[in-house]
């Protein structure tokens, strides 16, 4: 059988895609071909003539596909702005390990109360503009009142801050103390992307907990984003939980876990399946995901499904194991090793 190399290789980038071959048209042997390639299609006067015709055809698709936009801003709240305000809070959290102010026992105080004073004001116009995006769907909704409810929801979850951080403190310790690489709280802080999820989680939570539509998400799936761990705000957590490397964790709306969980990567606390309406739709709102215990460890891979799979005190699940079902209390479950299978390679000079 002849080598992929022995094999006649396209003049040019056109007979490459042809041909359909694993072949790099970057070579700088055909350079040139690429660079050349449809200089005759090049029209000197398209923004004059074409563009407009382009815009036209976008106009046209915006009435064909109008979920895809929201042409009247006033009333969504900015993503922007919502993860600045995020950042804000989580330098209030930790002062000295995020944000950009150099923080110092002289100056924390003016500090913390700048910084508190722009995210009251700042999370209050994002809450109002959230609420009016729900409110303009209500015929006789007072025309005051989103502006009222934001200052109302601003204020309780600044003033439960102290709280939450409380919380926080045995979020970090548990990292500290189950991991044994963790050299220092310090570390876990800075560097460790659980603490950001688990922190915009506890956020997004009080927020999801007031019925603040949207910006829950924005800050979670921001936090997705960054750290590859996707907890939906409406999951309730309970104390010093800690997600250990972390990648590709999901942790679903109805889930429920208890105090000091530890879970490991790929871990998936997800629904097993959709339940629908006569017309076919989803239906929303019910349980659907699982219940967690306290004092469990659930390895990397593990995937729990379904409202059913409500799992007890101190048990421990290992890697890649699929649960659908209750698990008691105080047990242990693994998968059998699978069957590994050598094969002595003869290699010839």
């Amino acid at each position: 059988m002849s080598s992929k190399a022995d094999q006649p290789r396209p003049k040019n980038c056109e007979e490459c895609a042809e041909q359909n071959r694993d072949i790099d048209c970057w070579n700088p042997d055909r350079m040139l071909d690429t660079l050349m390639r449809n200089h005759d299609k090049v029209e000197q006067d398209w923004v004059e003539k074409g563009l407009p015709t382009l815009v036209d055809e976008m106009m046209a698709n915006y009435e064909a596909f109008g979920g895809m936009d929201h042409l009247e801003g006033k009333d969504l709240p900015s993503k922007k702005v919502v993860i600045e305000v995020l950042e804000d809070l989580l330098t209030v959290l930790f002062p000295g390990y995020l944000g950009k102010e150099e923080m110092t026992k002289a100056n924390i105080k003016y500090q913390l109360g700048s910084t508190l004073t722009s995210v009251y004001t700042r999370m209050t116009a994002e809450i109002e503009k959230s609420l009016k995006y729900i409110c303009r769907k209500i015929s006789n909704c007072p025309q005051d009142v989103c502006q009222k409810r934001a200052h109302v929801v601003v204020k309780e979850l600044l003033e439960k801050l102290p709280q939450i951080r409380a919380t926080l403190s045995g979020d970090i310790q548990a990292a500290y103390a189950g991991d044994p690489a963790a050299v220092s709280t310090d570390e876990v802080i800075l560097s460790y992307p659980c603490v950001l999820a688990i922190t915009t989680y506890r956020i997004a939570h009080e927020l999801y907990l007031e019925g603040i539509p949207l910006i829950p998400r924005i800050m979670s799936e921001h936090m997705h984003s960054l750290t590859g761990i996707d907890i939906h705000p409406g999951a309730r957590i309970g104390k010093n939980f800690f997600i250990d490397h972390g990648t590709g964790v999901v942790i679903g709306e109805t889930a429920e876990i208890g105090d000091n969980v530890k879970l490991y990567q790929g871990v998936t606390l997800g629904a097993l399946s959709f339940p629908k309406d006569e017309k076919g739709n989803i239906i929303k709102g019910r349980k659907r995901h699982p219940t967690v215990g306290n004092n469990v460890v659930i390895y990397s891979g593990a995937t729990l499904l379904g409202a059913e799979a409500v799992i007890g005190d101190n048990v421990v699940i290992g890697g890649n194991v699929w649960i659908t079902s209750a698990v008691a209390s105080d047990t242990k479950i693994t998968i059998s090793a699978p069957e590994l299978r050598y094969k002595k390679e003869n290699h010839k000079s």
